[in-house]
């Protein structure tokens, strides 16, 4: 029995089927990582993330390192399918698709993956407790278990200009990223990014929750963190790459199962 079915269970005989794939070359994971995008897209738009046409999802292209998947502009959340991605290369052209790309998913999530080469995706959107949140230009605190996630692994961006499209505000982004998972950017929203689609998508619905979490709390009046040494022990069992991506397994296969055509 591997180390992850250990954490989770007890016993002889027991099968763990969260097992990170693999591919038989890059067409096939091509495939795999613009179907995980459409299905977060999915997911975002179940979840009551999409407003308007803001909010992007960036997937590295597997072979052209320097060339991002990323949804077209203007087409809903709640739509996306695999083959409505757009591919752009470095220089913010489409080289692949038949839609258009907004100027601002290239100059804020191609910073981040110049700057972030382990970077595979990266998620951003407006969703309402996120942006709220992010209008206070603080961390998240440690409150809940699910919040740890984020403990010494999120910054601020605290400054905002308008919607971002030059390159060097992207850079901005990039540089208040750091090596975290995540930024709020004030009065703006919250970015993640992850080694994978999955982890990166779920990082930013259980951001968006804690988020909403961390504004119930000061609400009622009730903010007690939990301790550095506790925040960052649960940080390790909850926070880590591959908690991300197991977490997204549950949400892949509800929406898969429910909204088959995101695969085409």
């Amino acid at each position: 029995m591997n180390q992850a079915s250990k954490e989770y269970v007890s016993g002889k005989h027991v099968q763990n089927y969260l097992q990170p794939p693999s591919f038989n070359g890059i067409d096939e994971e091509r495939e795999h990582g613009k179907q995980r995008v459409a299905a977060a897209f999915r997911l975002f738009a179940r979840f009551g993330f999409s407003e308007g046409a803001a909010g992007h999802i960036t997937y590295r292209d597997p072979e052209f390192t320097d060339h991002l998947w990323v949804n077209p502009y203007g087409l809903h959340f709640g739509k996306m399918r695999a083959s409505d991605l757009v591919l752009v290369n470095h220089n913010g052209e489409v080289v692949e698709g038949n839609y258009g790309v907004h100027q601002s998913a290239f100059a804020i999530h191609s910073a981040v993956h110049q700057a972030r080469p382990d970077v595979i995706a990266s998620a951003h959107a407006h969703p309402i407790h996120g942006k709220t949140w992010s209008a206070a230009g603080r961390l998240l605190d440690p409150l809940t278990q699910d919040s740890c996630a984020f403990f010494n692994d999120h910054s601020v961006l605290n400054e905002f200009s308008g919607v971002v499209y030059d390159e060097s505000e992207g850079e901005k982004v990039a540089k208040a990223l750091g090596d975290n998972k995540a930024v709020l950017l004030k009065s703006h929203g919250p970015l993640t990014v992850g080694q994978s689609v999955d982890s990166a998508a779920f990082w930013f619905i259980t951001m968006e929750r804690s988020c909403q979490s961390q504004l119930l709390a000061e609400s009622a009046g009730i903010v007690d963190p939990i301790d550095d040494k506790n925040a960052a022990l649960t940080a390790e069992q909850v926070g880590r790459e591959k908690d991300g991506w197991e977490n997204f397994q549950p949400l892949w296969e509800r929406i898969t199962e429910e909204q088959p055509d995101l695969l085409t």
